[in-house]
């Protein structure tokens, strides 16, 4: 028998000291189970696995092991079930609702995400970016630090890092991004990532992320037809946890759209007319796109590395620059089909294997009489590449 007692700094309840009283073998963190006063054989929670099953293939009776918080949310349970292993759980607080309680602030809205290292921090950041209440448990490379270096100055951010959650040096900082960067942390446990411009909606019946869109390719006066923006869109993928550039993007109908699918979204307009309509755009649908007015390419090269991109304006040597920054997909929007054989060419030369495809929309009108005939829009060439390596 397998238990798992989650442990937040307070009184253990009776059933849980009744379970360490009873285990012949006590797992976890040294400086919890010097706290416990077990008579109990100890292992580190380093050893977890090989711990328990020398203890349980020599049979030496129940077992207990000592989690932080509720260890049923990014805890332990995962890790032992996946091992065939089914304890039974006496969670306490998490790490997670204490924090949002030291801070004051509901967290129904929102989105917690637990990276298992500094391979996930670009994802994070991203979500930090797209989401206005993000809560993120610690790890190592993935901190206050790190958080706030990523996301500035582009995307300006409230702070509130929450150290020794439970324990004698509980102590929760609201930080200045700059501050975050430079001050030492003794033992983060959870960095609240809050969006101080953010208005609050109305009450939502589901927790985190929000459902999304109920309509994509949203009818539009101006630019490309919307069934050839969900083709786009298709081929994109914007998720939670990418970056996206809209580059070119005019009035910002990609950038809207990919941000409405709960992506990161940076925008690049050179035209300060096109820039005010897109600055509309996204307050039309209250969503959160990062605009950089220039000229790619060299607009391009202070921007974080994304992982789509959508080219909606620019010549080849944009579409290049943008492959040169190594994106899971690129898809460009070409004016005329003699240039699209050319595009496939040099992506192919940078590493890209992609496909080109004609998108005809001819829309439906009713006429005085009451019969319907057809109206073509102009076609729109798309290009869709990936990387060679990943096909």
């Amino acid at each position: 028998m397998i238990t798992v007692v989650g442990w937040d700094g307070s009184e253990l309840s009776a059933k849980a000291v009744g379970k360490l009283r009873e285990a012949k073998l006590v797992v976890g963190p040294d400086a919890v189970l010097g706290q416990l006063g077990l008579t109990a054989a100890t292992a580190a929670d380093g050893a977890l696995l090989e711990a328990l099953d020398d203890h349980l293939e020599h049979g030496e009776g129940p077992a207990v092991v000592v989690a932080p918080g509720d260890p049923g949310f990014f805890g332990v349970v995962r890790t032992l079930r996946a091992h065939g292993l089914k304890p039974d759980v006496l969670p306490a607080t998490s790490l997670v609702t204490r924090a949002f309680a030291c801070a004051g602030l509901n967290w129904e809205d929102a989105l917690v995400v637990a990276p298992s290292g500094p391979r996930q921090l670009d994802r994070v950041v991203n979500a930090c970016r797209a989401h206005p209440k993000v809560a993120l448990l610690v790890a190592p490379g993935v901190g206050p630090a790190e958080i706030a270096r990523e996301l500035a100055p582009t995307t300006p951010r409230a702070l509130i890092v929450c150290e020794d959650l439970g324990g004698p040096d509980e102590r929760v900082t609201h930080s200045r991004m700059g501050e975050a960067t430079t001050r030492p942390w003794k033992d983060p446990d959870v960095v609240l990532v809050i969006d101080p411009l953010h208005q609050p909606k109305e009450p939502s019946w589901v927790a985190g992320a929000r459902p999304g869109p109920s309509e994509w390719a949203l009818p539009s006066a101006d630019g490309m037809p919307a069934e050839a923006r969900a083709y786009v869109l298709a081929k994109l993928g914007p998720r939670l946890g990418d970056l996206v550039w809209d580059v070119g993007a005019g009035t910002g109908q990609i950038a809207v759209e990919c941000a409405r699918l709960g992506a990161a979204v940076v925008a690049v307009e050179r035209d300060e007319e096109r820039c005010a309509k897109l600055r509309a755009h996204v307050l039309e649908h209250g969503v959160k796109v990062a605009l950089t007015r220039g000229q790619a390419p060299p607009a391009l090269e202070p921007l974080p590395d994304p992982d789509a991109v959508f080219v909606g304006g620019g010549g080849l040597d944009v579409i290049l620059a943008c492959a040169a920054r190594r994106p899971r997909v690129l898809v460009c929007a070409l004016r005329k089909v003699e240039h699209v054989a050319g595009v496939l060419d040099r992506l192919r030369e940078h590493g890209y294997r992609g496909e080109g495809t004609q998108i005809q929309v001819s829309k439906l009108l009713l006429n005085p009489d009451g019969s319907h005939s057809l109206a073509a829009v102009d076609p729109v060439f798309v290009v869709h590449a990936t990387p060679a390596h990943a096909a």
